[in-house]
């Protein structure tokens, strides 16, 4: 039986409640002092728990307010200025180390990381980009690509492969999945996998043949087949 189960047939049992309010009614008893500070224990948890909740909202205000200039030189393509900040203005690294468990700082790595990449430092995108983490069915496929494509760069290409095949899975959709996966099959040819590579062409086909990449999916996988057939 589940831990959750049991919890519902006890909490649904009035004969097994009854019984173990009479048992800890006499716990009580014998060990009241030990109750007033646990429940006291519980009571400081709880209030901890709010108080931490109030302080990351605070911290993430604050980090946001910081993390804003930044963007705006990520924007600009002032690469050097948005990662390593100005003298009065701190810079994407380090708002994402200062505020590191709020939104702002979970931002600041994913652009970070998406910085590095442009700026040729793939070891550092990399990193950055492996601490950002989202539910959001569009950004955390595209870190998953990021990481693929910095792999790329560095001619890891099982690492690539891994990264994509992340990026493809997550929360496929017809929108951008067709775009990791054509990632996805390059990647494969450069592993020199090219069954692999074909079959993630024919996924394209078949899935996602009204997308913008079922085109160049049709071509490539021609190539390749010529070239198999040589």
């Amino acid at each position: 039986m589940s831990k959750k189960n049991a919890v519902t047939e006890f909490l649904e049992d009035p004969e097994s409640i009854a019984g173990q309010f009479d048992r800890v009614e006499d716990f009580y008893l014998s060990n009241r002092n030990i109750v007033l500070g646990v429940a006291g224990g519980v009571l400081l948890l709880i209030a901890g728990f709010f108080g931490y909740r109030y302080y990351q909202s605070t911290r993430n205000e604050e980090g946001q307010n910081k993390l804003f200039p930044s963007v705006y030189q990520y924007e600009a393509d002032s690469i050097q200025t948005a990662l390593k900040g100005r003298t009065s203005q701190p810079g994407l690294v380090a708002v994402a180390d200062e505020f590191g468990g709020t939104s702002a700082g979970n931002i600041a790595h994913f652009i970070a990381g998406a910085a590095f990449l442009k700026d040729g430092k793939y070891d550092q995108a990399i990193e950055q980009l492996k601490s950002f983490s989202s539910s959001d069915l569009m950004v955390q496929a595209r870190a998953y690509a990021l990481i693929g494509d910095a792999c790329m760069e560095k001619k890891d290409f099982s690492e690539a492969i891994n990264y994509y095949n992340k990026a493809v899975d997550y929360k496929a959709n017809k929108y951008f999945t067709p775009t990791y996966m054509m990632k996805l099959a390059l990647a494969y040819e450069q592993a020199k996998e090219n069954d692999k590579a074909l079959n993630t062409y024919n996924d394209i086909l078949e899935k996602y043949a009204d997308a913008a990449e079922a085109p160049t999916a049709r071509k490539y996988k021609s190539m390749l087949e010529a070239t198999a057939g040589e």
